[in-house]
């Protein structure tokens, strides 16, 4: 099997330490380069501390796609769709992963660590990083999803 080196970019907070420790080792299993932007521990911390780093690095370009997680999913979320050039995706199984990808073309993918079994996070990661956006009439809508409406 060819090993792929893409790199991988992950982040998160206490809620979803052990899940993104699962998701590492998974994710290295498979061949692919992970860098962990933390946390390294259950102890208590701030989800944007960890979230910023990722989501900037994705807004800027270095890696096209990223895992954010923390308890619920809808914090790291929030935090990482504050750029421009982030569409942070929170999923809860493979069908709804897939479909953000094809449609949305979503380049982060957020988990709440405290509500999904492993082995389907698992599933979700690898539809996740593997599912292609489908362009066509999707793309004029993401296009507009950074632009500023006033009133």
């Amino acid at each position: 099997m060819e090993q792929n080196r893409q790199t991988i970019p992950i982040a998160s907070d206490h809620g979803g330490f052990e899940l993104k420790e699962f998701l590492r080792h998974k994710l290295t299993e498979a061949g692919y380069h992970v860098e962990d932007f933390g946390t390294y521990s259950t102890e208590s911390v701030d989800y944007p501390d960890f979230i910023h780093p990722l989501a900037a690095a994705i807004n800027q370009g270095r890696f096209p796609l990223g895992i954010i997680l923390c308890g619920s999913g809808n914090g790291a979320q929030m935090t990482a769709n504050k750029y421009p050039h982030v569409r942070a995706a929170l999923c809860w199984d493979v069908e709804q992963t897939a479909l953000t990808r094809m449609h949305n073309d979503a380049n982060i993918l957020s988990l709440p660590g405290r509500f999904l079994n492993f082995d389907l996070a698992w599933k979700m990661v690898q539809t996740f990083l593997t599912t292609s956006f489908e362009g066509g009439r999707h793309l004029k809508r993401i296009e507009k999803i950074p632009h500023l409406f006033t009133s």
